[in-house]
């Protein structure tokens, strides 16, 4: 059946029979008597049923009018919370941020700011998806995403927010390679990678110049995880480019040798990322200042 009223004309007889008024309901709209008037009767012509009894100081509802203004109530009602979540949304600091992030500078790095921004923000809960590849940000209804290097999502918003480097590392007990002066070795030495970064494109210190590094016959192990590269690069199983910020704490122990410190891996740019610079719920805008704030201490990790 095709209606032919609209459903703010729905809206204005409930909130005249809320109030019990016309005179009411019309100062609460903002809107002239005459004009509220004529919007119910089009609504009862459309209907073909008269909702409203009228006299000279007050209306009350018809028998069928009782019946529509208690079913109006709950879609009305609903529709009011609504908007008040929305509202919510907008100028209150809770719900829930879904969050794609790479695991190792998660764990490294990452984990300690969220932890310290939910502690803030008690009534904000985050779900995060960690993978060190690049998930599928759509399927998942992810609100921020933080990745390192390239960036390949259209249409969103990205902002830097830190960088790291690289160094050559192998086991402190394979004394053997642990003097590379010129990168062309390591082409005859083992060597570990880190998935998807299939080339080692490294930097000289001083004279900035560079080379790159692919990789072949000598290849002992490629994973995508980079605590899995460090434990094999620890049981010494070959040399491979890792982030200074996982490699440093297991050189001060013992465990790892920067072998080439003339050479490092050049720094990967990290963004955050998100969809809409403006039209952003509170949480989503605090998180991403206290992100930018956490890491605005230094350029690099």
């Amino acid at each position: 059946m095709k209606l032919n009223y609209s459903l703010d004309d729905m809206r204005l007889f409930w909130l005249v029979a809320t109030r019990g008024s016309f005179k009411q309901a019309a100062s609460a709209l903002d809107m002239p008597l005459s004009t509220l008037s004529r919007r119910i009767s089009r609504l009862e012509s459309a209907l073909q049923l008269r909702l409203l009894h009228r006299d000279a100081h007050n209306v009350s509802l018809t028998a069928t009018g009782q019946a529509y203004f208690e079913r109006c109530g709950s879609l009305f009602n609903e529709l009011n919370d609504i908007s008040g979540e929305l509202h919510a949304d907008k100028h209150q600091p809770k719900g829930k941020i879904r969050i794609a992030a790479p695991h190792t500078l998660t764990t490294y790095r990452l984990a300690k700011v969220f932890n310290t921004f939910l502690l803030q923000y008690p009534e904000i809960d985050i779900d995060l998806s960690l993978s060190n590849n690049n998930i599928d940000v759509h399927a998942n209804h992810i609100d921020i995403v933080i990745r390192a290097g390239q960036i390949n999502l259209d249409n969103w918003v990205a902002r830097p927010l830190t960088s790291f480097d690289y160094i050559l590392c192998c086991s402190s007990k394979q004394h053997q390679w642990q003097q590379i002066n010129d990168p062309e070795i390591l082409m005859t030495l083992p060597l570990v990678i880190s998935k998807p970064i299939l080339s080692w494109q490294l930097q000289h210190r001083h004279s900035q110049e560079s080379r790159e590094i692919i990789p072949g016959h000598n290849l002992r192990l490629a994973v995508d995880d980079v605590e899995a590269v460090t434990l094999a690069l620890v049981d010494g199983l070959g040399i491979g480019l890792i982030p200074t910020f996982v490699a440093e704490p297991l050189i001060a122990q013992g465990d790892l040798v920067d072998i080439a410190c003339n050479w490092f891996g050049r720094p990967r740019q990290v963004y955050i990322l998100y969809r809409d610079r403006h039209n952003q719920p509170l949480r989503m805008r605090l998180l991403i200042e206290f992100l930018l704030s956490a890491f605005s201490q230094s350029k690099m990790l």
